[in-house]
Protein backbone atom coordinates (compact mmCIF):
# COMPACT_ATOMS: atom_id res chain seq x y z
CA UNK A 1 0.00 0.00 0.00
CA UNK A 2 1.11 3.37 -1.15
CA UNK A 3 1.78 5.98 2.06
CA UNK A 4 -0.06 9.54 1.42
CA UNK A 5 3.30 11.30 1.74
CA UNK A 6 6.77 11.08 0.43
CA UNK A 7 9.37 8.66 2.13
CA UNK A 8 13.09 10.16 2.35
CA UNK A 9 14.10 7.19 0.57
CA UNK A 10 12.00 8.18 -2.47
CA UNK A 11 14.33 11.42 -2.71
CA UNK A 12 17.42 9.23 -2.10
CA UNK A 13 16.18 7.15 -5.14
CA UNK A 14 15.75 10.64 -6.96
CA UNK A 15 18.62 12.24 -6.08
CA UNK A 16 20.74 9.02 -7.18
CA UNK A 17 18.82 9.46 -10.72
CA UNK A 18 19.56 12.80 -10.77
CA UNK A 19 23.09 12.71 -10.10
CA UNK A 20 23.83 9.17 -11.49
CA UNK A 21 22.39 10.21 -14.68
CA UNK A 22 24.52 13.31 -15.02
CA UNK A 23 21.85 15.97 -14.61
CA UNK A 24 23.89 17.95 -12.10
CA UNK A 25 26.39 18.37 -14.34
CA UNK A 26 27.47 20.46 -17.46
CA UNK A 27 24.81 22.97 -16.44
CA UNK A 28 25.60 25.18 -19.06
CA UNK A 29 24.95 22.33 -21.65
CA UNK A 30 22.39 20.19 -21.57
CA UNK A 31 23.38 18.49 -24.97
CA UNK A 32 27.00 17.31 -23.14
CA UNK A 33 24.63 15.66 -20.71
CA UNK A 34 24.13 11.10 -20.92
CA UNK A 35 20.91 10.96 -23.03
CA UNK A 36 20.81 7.67 -21.95
CA UNK A 37 20.16 8.19 -18.32
CA UNK A 38 21.88 6.05 -15.37
CA UNK A 39 21.53 1.67 -15.51
CA UNK A 40 20.46 0.62 -12.08
CA UNK A 41 24.16 -0.54 -11.29
CA UNK A 42 25.27 3.24 -11.26
CA UNK A 43 22.21 3.97 -9.26
CA UNK A 44 22.80 1.75 -6.99
CA UNK A 45 26.56 2.95 -6.56
CA UNK A 46 25.41 6.63 -6.64
CA UNK A 47 22.67 6.05 -3.93
CA UNK A 48 25.72 4.12 -1.76
CA UNK A 49 28.01 7.00 -2.07
CA UNK A 50 25.41 9.58 -0.79
CA UNK A 51 24.48 7.73 2.45
CA UNK A 52 26.77 4.49 2.89
CA UNK A 53 24.24 2.48 2.32
CA UNK A 54 23.16 0.11 -0.68
CA UNK A 55 19.07 0.85 -1.39
CA UNK A 56 17.42 -2.47 -0.52
CA UNK A 57 15.34 -3.69 -3.80
CA UNK A 58 11.99 -2.86 -2.04
CA UNK A 59 13.02 0.36 -1.24
CA UNK A 60 14.01 1.13 -5.40
CA UNK A 61 10.88 -0.45 -6.56
CA UNK A 62 8.66 1.68 -4.71
CA UNK A 63 10.51 4.86 -5.22
CA UNK A 64 10.67 4.03 -8.63
CA UNK A 65 6.97 3.51 -8.94
CA UNK A 66 5.86 6.62 -6.89
CA UNK A 67 8.30 9.12 -8.55
CA UNK A 68 7.09 7.14 -12.20
CA UNK A 69 3.56 7.75 -10.98
CA UNK A 70 4.38 11.92 -10.02
CA UNK A 71 5.85 11.95 -13.67
CA UNK A 72 9.45 13.05 -12.16
CA UNK A 73 11.22 9.93 -13.77
CA UNK A 74 11.27 7.53 -16.13
CA UNK A 75 12.23 4.28 -17.04
CA UNK A 76 12.94 2.85 -20.55
CA UNK A 77 15.16 -0.18 -21.94
CA UNK A 78 16.55 -0.27 -18.53
CA UNK A 79 17.70 3.04 -18.10
CA UNK A 80 16.76 5.55 -15.51
CA UNK A 81 15.74 9.43 -16.49
CA UNK A 82 14.53 12.37 -14.67
CA UNK A 83 11.36 13.46 -16.95
CA UNK A 84 11.43 17.16 -17.82
CA UNK A 85 9.18 18.14 -14.60
CA UNK A 86 11.77 15.97 -12.35
CA UNK A 87 14.52 18.36 -14.02
CA UNK A 88 12.73 21.18 -13.31
CA UNK A 89 12.21 20.23 -9.50
CA UNK A 90 16.11 19.76 -9.54
CA UNK A 91 16.79 23.10 -11.31
CA UNK A 92 15.23 25.30 -8.82
CA UNK A 93 15.61 23.66 -5.84
CA UNK A 94 17.48 25.39 -3.07
CA UNK A 95 20.82 24.70 -3.29
CA UNK A 96 22.62 23.26 -0.39
CA UNK A 97 25.89 20.85 0.33
CA UNK A 98 25.94 17.04 -1.22
CA UNK A 99 25.30 16.08 2.19
CA UNK A 100 22.09 17.66 2.83
CA UNK A 101 20.54 17.20 -0.61
CA UNK A 102 18.74 14.05 0.15
CA UNK A 103 16.85 15.91 2.97
CA UNK A 104 15.97 18.96 1.07
CA UNK A 105 15.14 17.37 -2.29
CA UNK A 106 12.20 15.25 0.28
CA UNK A 107 11.06 18.53 1.60
CA UNK A 108 10.43 19.66 -2.25
CA UNK A 109 8.99 16.40 -2.75
CA UNK A 110 6.60 17.13 0.24
CA UNK A 111 5.43 20.81 -0.49
CA UNK A 112 5.19 20.41 -4.36
CA UNK A 113 3.34 17.23 -5.44
CA UNK A 114 2.10 14.04 -4.13
CA UNK A 115 3.72 10.60 -4.96
CA UNK A 116 2.21 8.98 -7.86
CA UNK A 117 1.90 4.99 -8.39
CA UNK A 118 2.49 3.57 -11.39
CA UNK A 119 2.96 -0.36 -10.30
CA UNK A 120 3.91 -1.57 -14.15
CA UNK A 121 7.43 -1.10 -13.72
CA UNK A 122 9.31 -3.94 -11.16
CA UNK A 123 12.37 -4.72 -9.90
CA UNK A 124 12.86 -8.56 -10.27
CA UNK A 125 15.37 -10.17 -7.55
CA UNK A 126 17.45 -11.63 -10.21
CA UNK A 127 18.21 -8.01 -11.82
CA UNK A 128 18.54 -6.11 -8.36
CA UNK A 129 21.25 -8.94 -7.16
CA UNK A 130 23.17 -8.66 -10.92
CA UNK A 131 23.16 -4.22 -10.58
CA UNK A 132 24.33 -5.05 -6.72
CA UNK A 133 27.05 -7.25 -7.96
CA UNK A 134 27.85 -5.01 -11.13
CA UNK A 135 28.01 -1.71 -8.79
CA UNK A 136 29.94 -3.63 -6.39
CA UNK A 137 32.32 -5.98 -7.56
CA UNK A 138 35.89 -5.99 -6.81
Amino acid sequence: MVEAGWDRSDAWIFVSVVIGGGAGRHLRSPNTRRPEGVPLAGLLATAEHLQDAVPGRDEVETAVQRLCGAGLVTVHDGFFRLTPAGETLWRTRPRSGLSSTVDTMHGILTRNRPPGSDPTWTLAESDYTAAVRAAFAP
